[in-house]
């Protein structure tokens, strides 16, 4: 099949298919798929994401399904779906980042840690904290020291995640700024 043919017979399809034709968008789905899984295949080789492929796939056939009523009839199909494929590659590369995972247990017995003597003390920590306000004192001292969740603290606070989400972001600046002026004093 050539791509002027593949192109006609998608859009003929994706035109049934806006018209009402189940039988029709079915088909489509189905033509397209192996399509998508191709370029997704290949895409993901370059990157070293072959894992993600089978994603990839549903999340380009779930945005078509949801955005079908942005393509332009008039308009060729497969630059369309093109564009979506693309966009979901960028969105997976996104939320992978340029990270390489390493188990831990395989470096572990190179890892060497260097006592500096330097870190905070629990009575530093208390000090900190206690300059803080105490709805801050309680979120930091339930999510990072005691290491509840966000959910669990604003479950238990009685104060939506959200809310959680921002005193916690402000304490730590917060805490950030009054550890940064106590090693300026030393």
């Amino acid at each position: 099949m050539t791509a002027s043919s593949r192109e006609s017979d998608w859009a003929a399809l994706m035109r049934a298919a806006m018209a009402g034709d189940a039988g029709s968008y079915h088909s489509f789905l189905v033509s397209v798929a192996p399509h998508v899984r191709a370029v997704a295949r290949a895409r993901c080789r370059d990157v070293d994401a072959a894992g993600e492929v089978e994603d990839i796939v549903q999340e380009v056939l779930l945005t078509i399904h949801l955005k079908r009523g942005t393509w332009d009839p008039s308009r060729p199909v497969g630059p369309w779906v093109a564009a979506i494929t693309r966009n979901k590659l960028i969105d997976v590369l996104r939320r992978r980042g340029h990270r390489i995972s390493i188990p831990i247990e395989d470096v572990m017995d190179t890892l060497h840690v260097e006592d500096k003597g330097d870190g905070l003390l629990a009575r530093d920590i208390d000090t900190m904290l206690a300059q803080l306000k105490a709805p801050q004192r309680e979120i930091v001292r339930s999510i990072s020291l005691d290491g509840s969740s966000i959910r669990e603290t604003a479950q238990r606070l009685r104060m939506t995640e959200g809310a959680v989400r921002v005193a916690l972001h402000r304490a730590l600046k917060a805490l950030g700024a009054l550890y940064r002026s106590s090693t300026r004093e030393d």
